[in-house]
């Protein structure tokens, strides 16, 4: 493939976006022929990849971010990291403090869908397919139907499933996977509570 001219100005705009160094963004720019928009997916491609090579990494730092809106709603978050290094870093700050806004403002119940007892599962599954069967279709079209209503469930209750409250677009998830591919390390929100003023404890 032969080498194209890239810009200082594309070159800085793709590393405003992506977070990662000269060399990456060179390469990425020269691959996809100068396209900002194609180099920055061919970099969050790579940076997926990367996440998951770094998943099974123990994650033993990491901080403990307040959030209290106004004087109704507070959130107590703790997400961790590999190092004490990156635990301290500007960006690993943002991330744990804008996952505290999305606890207040979306009201998660869970961080995971592995962290929903079965028990909710199946009570859950029962509702769906009592409000189908009423529906009078046929079994393998309300089956469908409940797994619909049950990833719904997931993405409204679990933290990692729910798209952002700053760009809908995206999945909580993902915003945590490309801080992993930023910052090079593994990062796993460990717990949170969320509590609302009048509201009982666990609800």
């Amino acid at each position: 493939m032969s080498s194209i001219k890239i810009s200082l100005q594309a070159l800085r705009k793709l590393r405003e976006m992506t977070g990662v160094g000269m060399q990456d963004a060179q390469n990425a720019l020269q691959e996809s022929g100068g396209d900002i928009a194609e180099a920055h997916k061919l970099l969050r491609k790579r940076g997926v990849a990367r996440a998951a090579k770094k998943s099974s990494r123990a994650a033993k730092d990491g901080i403990i971010d307040c959030y209290v809106h106004g004087t109704k709603v507070g959130v107590m978050i703790e997400v961790n990291c590999e190092t004490d290094f990156v635990a301290k870093t500007p960006d690993f700050k943002s991330l744990v403090h804008e996952l505290a806004l999305q606890i207040a403002g979306a009201s998660p119940r869970y961080v995971s869908r592995e962290q929903v007892p079965a028990s909710i599962i199946e009570s859950e599954r029962a509702i769906y397919r009592a409000q189908s069967a009423s529906e009078k279709k046929p079994a393998n079209v309300q089956e469908k139907i409940v797994e619909g209503k049950l990833e719904k469930f997931y993405q409204e209750t679990c933290l990692l499933e729910q798209p952002s409250i700053k760009d809908p677009k995206v999945k909580v998830g993902t915003i945590i996977t490309d801080a992993v591919a930023k910052l090079g390390e593994n990062i796993v929100v460990s717990r949170f509570v969320r509590y609302q003023l009048g509201e009982e404890f666990g609800n």
